[in-house]
């Protein structure tokens, strides 16, 4: 990247280029998990807003301790206990944080394009931790840096993408970096619940989708909580249609085939007990990549004032 950019909201901002960068710092921060002090100064005095309207485990952590391992200040806003509760606006309340000098605030929304709306609203760096079923940019990040730890040139590459991707800002984003990266990208799941209308190919069938012949599976979580009317008969049904069964794992394990998932699942609907515990797994990995890839997001956005320091 020729110049730091101030937000960071969607992969469809970046060029291949701009991801490879960000990719790149992800794999030296995560050097600094090995050491026996995992800290360094290069976010010192600045602080980072946490700014989540939906529950997060996984993602506010990480952001929490990626922010913490640069040496950032972390404030987490409690939405439910603040003035957002009495009627204040978004631009009130960003005006209130804001003049308490905050660098970069993380927000996680279920209406989508709330992040880049609120962009042009403060001068803080924003970062996108998920906006409604648009995008979820960091995530895309820490998903194609795990695969490139697997299988380092990305190029035809083939990821299969299982599961309610209609509903998932998971599948868009990470569908989408992984195209830039020149990865070959293809959906499986119910017809009610892939969208017809994509560059991608398109499976409703397991066996049909596992001859395509993917380098990697990744599983979507069913998203119950926005689907608005039944988009398959029952959770049994989808299992046996499209979950990683006992069955399919044994063939996935014969074949050498990683399986992903970005959390939380829904055990017995799109995962068995036994693929949480497969040996081709990267889940875990998933969630280690998590702090790396946000460390590597808040540094790309800090100003350029300081050198960045991993001594």
């Amino acid at each position: 990247m020729n110049s730091a950019p101030k937000d960071f909201l969607d992969i469809a901002s970046f060029s291949k280029e701009d991801l490879t960068s960000f990719l790149d710092n992800t794999m030296q921060m995560k050097e600094i998990f090995t050491r026996s002090v995992k800290k360094v100064p290069t976010l010192r005095g600045r602080t980072v807003l946490m700014l989540f309207y939906e529950n997060s485990t996984r993602t506010s952590t990480s952001f929490e301790i990626a922010a913490k391992r640069l040496s950032a200040d972390v404030t987490n806003f409690d939405v439910p206990r603040s003035s957002v509760q009495k009627g204040e606006s978004v631009k009130d309340t960003i005006d209130t944080l804001e003049a308490m000098r905050c660098d970069y605030v993380v927000v996680r929304h279920p209406m989508p394009g709330f992040a880049k709306n609120l962009a042009g609203l403060t001068n803080m760096s924003v970062i996108n931790a998920g906006d409604g079923q648009h995008a979820h940019p960091t995530q895309a990040l820490l998903d194609a840096h795990t695969i490139r730890e697997v299988h380092p040139e990305l190029e035809k590459k083939k990821v299969l993408i299982i599961g309610d991707v209609l509903h998932s800002r998971v599948a868009r984003s990470t569908s989408r970096i992984l195209d830039k990266l020149g990865a070959e990208v293809a959906f499986l799941g119910p017809g009610s619940l892939v969208p017809k209308h994509s560059k991608f190919s398109r499976f409703t069938n397991y066996e049909e989708a596992i001859a395509w012949k993917p380098d990697v599976v990744y599983l979507l979580r069913v998203q119950m909580e926005r689907q608005t009317a039944p988009f398959f008969p029952s959770t049994a049904e989808y299992h046996n249609l499209y979950g990683i069964t006992r069955e399919r794992l044994a063939y996935l394990s014969d074949h050498g085939i990683y399986l992903m998932h970005p959390g939380p699942f829904n055990r017995g609907v799109e995962i068995c007990d036994e693929a949480v515990d497969y040996e081709r797994s990267l889940i875990n990995k998933q969630v280690e990549n998590g702090v790396a890839a946000r460390m590597s997001v808040l540094y790309a956005l800090k100003p350029q004032t300081s050198s960045f320091i991993i001594e």
